[in-house]
């Protein structure tokens, strides 16, 4: 399989942040979840994939080409949207696409069109009279609408309502039907990912603490609740990568499920969701 994104040992230092060997792939016709509490790295590497930040070291390649490569290219094959607009005020739709025109050479006016018809944006209403919904979807339609062969999308899909936010999704799986498109989808809207991602990559404090198929991650981790008496008995068993102490019980994060349950039929053994992941290794007492 071939990878759209590539990051090798990716290092960027700020005077009280650093990205840490950043490594992770994004694999061909697959859509990666990129996880992580805020302040954890997330919009940082994403800015260093397309060039904006400058890395410290370690090595990216997208589609083939280096971040100051593709910015030269003007990116024609990478559709981008990040968490803050990038449309002057006075625009509207029809300017916007007259302006996209003259930058890409694949821009489709025709299916641009189509897409503000069917998710009710008015072309010829300016972006600064635009609801916060309105601003997302114009973003996402945008980068759709020159044919990318790869979408980095950055919270994406905040502020729409679910409805919205699921025909959003639609769009992105049929991006990637042909299975050489991909998509770099930044959320922290983890029912999304849990939806529609095939792989996760979990990033906490600067660090890669996993990247793996979504699938395996769900079989992988679980929420184990026992009491405290039982605990000890329990750890020389699980690979407990977090815990919450209660007032009555324990709660561990537990990264080799299946062992556990095999181990302790008896015990509560529930998957982890992504958030539950997140959240003990936030929160959760190592």
């Amino acid at each position: 399989m071939e990878n759209a994104i590539e990051i090798r040992g990716l290092n960027k230092q700020y005077k009280d942040f650093a990205l840490k060997d950043v490594t992770f792939n994004v694999p061909e016709g697959a859509i990666v979840g990129f996880i992580g509490e805020n302040g954890a790295g997330k919009t940082t590497t994403i800015k260093s994939i397309l060039g904006i930040a400058h890395a410290d070291g370690g090595e990216v390649s997208i589609l083939g080409s280096t971040p100051e490569q593709q910015r030269r290219n003007a990116s024609e094959d990478v559709g981008v949207v990040m968490d803050t607009g990038f449309f002057f005020e006075m625009l509207r739709p029809a300017d916007i696409s007259n302006v996209c025109a003259r930058m890409y050479h694949n821009w489709d006016r025709g299916l641009f069109q189509e897409y503000c018809r069917r998710f009710d944006i008015p072309m010829k209403k300016p972006y600064k009279d635009f609801s916060k919904g309105m601003r997302v979807k114009l973003r996402i339609i945008t980068a759709l609408s020159h044919h990318p062969k790869l979408l980095i999308l950055d919270e994406p899909t905040s502020g729409l309502d679910p409805v919205v936010r699921s025909d959003m999704l639609d769009l992105f799986l049929d991006f990637i039907q042909d299975e050489r498109h991909s998509i770099l989808l930044s959320s922290h809207i983890t029912s999304d990912l849990e939806k529609i991602a095939d792989y996760i990559v979990f990033i906490h404090e600067g660090r890669i603490v996993f990247s793996m198929s979504k699938d395996d991650m769900l079989q992988q981790f679980a929420v184990l609740k026992c009491s405290k008496e039982q605990l000890p008995e329990i750890m020389e068993v699980a690979g407990a990568v977090g815990r919450r102490d209660t007032k009555f019980d324990v709660e561990i994060l537990v990264d080799n499920a299946t062992e556990v349950r095999a181990a302790f039929p008896s015990v509560l053994c529930e998957s982890a969701s992504i958030d539950d992941i997140m959240t003990f290794f936030a929160k959760g007492e190592q």
